[in-house]
């Protein structure tokens, strides 16, 4: 199966409201269309994670970043063009998500990938991925696929193929909150 195939099997699962394992710009990751509650439901049953946690999601560029953020604050552009890793920025006031995906304050998580696949895969999806490690909640990520555990690849409706054979080290992104008044707190370096 060639990486378009690949891509293509993966959006047809999210349209439909499925589950997915892909790999991204950091771990593996368990991913669904950001605005189905139903399919953000099936994420935090897959990783048995109380859905208090609010998850990261994804997307390709700019653009669609702020499709889901009411005001993308200035200071938030220059993280994302300055960071040298891959780092998740979370800003409040989140629209047009599922609501089961936003923190209790109204913030979403999100991050600008720029990773090849997961990039086009966003691309092509049209839409803000969510973007949890593929790991039970309190497990290590995976940081390849052979990392994820066998509960995982079942539980899900589709694995994708491209980067299975990887084997080399991946790390979590960095996270960054910032409040509409400015201040920034950094959650994970």
């Amino acid at each position: 199966m060639n990486r378009k195939e690949d891509i293509q099997n993966a959006v047809n699962v999210m349209r439909e409201g499925g589950v997915i394992l892909y790999p991204t710009d950091t771990v593996w990751g368990i991913g669904c269309d950001a605005t189905n509650a139903d399919a953000v439901a099936k994420v935090y049953k897959i990783k048995q994670r109380d859905d208090s946690k609010a998850l990261i999601c994804l997307v390709d560029s700019d653009a669609r970043l702020q499709r889901y953020v009411r005001q993308v604050p200035n200071v938030a552009w220059d993280i994302f063009d300055l960071a040298t890793k891959p780092t998740t920025v979370i800003l409040e006031g989140a629209v047009n998500l599922a609501p089961n995906l936003i923190a209790e304050d109204g913030s979403i998580a999100m991050r600008i990938t720029h990773e090849d696949f997961s990039k086009e895969l966003c691309y092509r999806f049209q839409k803000a991925i969510v973007s949890t490690s593929a790991n039970i909640s309190g497990q290590p990520p995976a940081q390849n696929y052979q990392d994820i555990a066998p509960e995982l690849l079942e539980a899900v409706d589709y694995v994708c193929f491209s980067r299975r054979n990887e084997r080399k080290p991946h790390t979590p992104s960095s996270i960054i909150k910032l409040a509409q008044n400015g201040e920034v707190t950094i959650i994970r370096k």
